[in-house]
């Protein structure tokens, strides 16, 4: 499984992003480009630490049993619910959000996997640096083939 931690899989999605355009539109889903890569920063803020939303009930029931689908080899569900308090519903500067999640990757590459943060995801409940890794890769992998890219 490819991880954001790993060089070549943080360049490979790095180049991705890049292949994005202001006017891209979505296979599947109702965001805008700008709100992905919103998404995608903010989403970030969780393992980065600088963020630490609650965890929801329905997490707290069935969170631990759903956790290998953020890291294992099966791709992300198309639609599925995402956390409440990343749900970017308004206008974003396509520009500034592109180089903000660009950002978080080289952060990302120069922390290392020592430096995720132990807050909890909200729905999954504690992770490993190593499947932080691997979900970040996988749902930035998710919203870009949203992309098409």
């Amino acid at each position: 499984m490819k991880s954001i931690f790993e060089t070549k899989h943080a360049s490979e999605i790095t180049d991705r992003i890049d292949r994005l355009r202001e006017d891209s539109t979505p296979l599947w889903g109702t965001m805008q480009v700008s709100q992905m890569l919103a998404h995608c920063v903010a989403f970030h803020d969780i393992p980065l630490g600088n963020t630490f939303p609650p965890r929801g009930l329905l997490g707290r029931l069935v969170g631990r049993f759903a956790k290998p689908m953020f890291y294992n080899e099966k791709p992300l569900p198309q639609n599925m619910s995402t956390i409440p308090t990343i749900v970017i519903d308004d206008d974003r500067v396509f520009r500034t959000e592109k180089e903000k999640l660009k950002q978080q990757i080289t952060t990302f590459q120069v922390n290392g996997p020592a430096q995720c943060s132990h807050h909890p995801h909200p729905f999954f409940g504690k992770l490993t640096p190593e499947q932080w890794g691997k979900g970040i890769y996988k749902h930035l992998d998710h919203h870009l083939k949203q992309f098409g890219v």
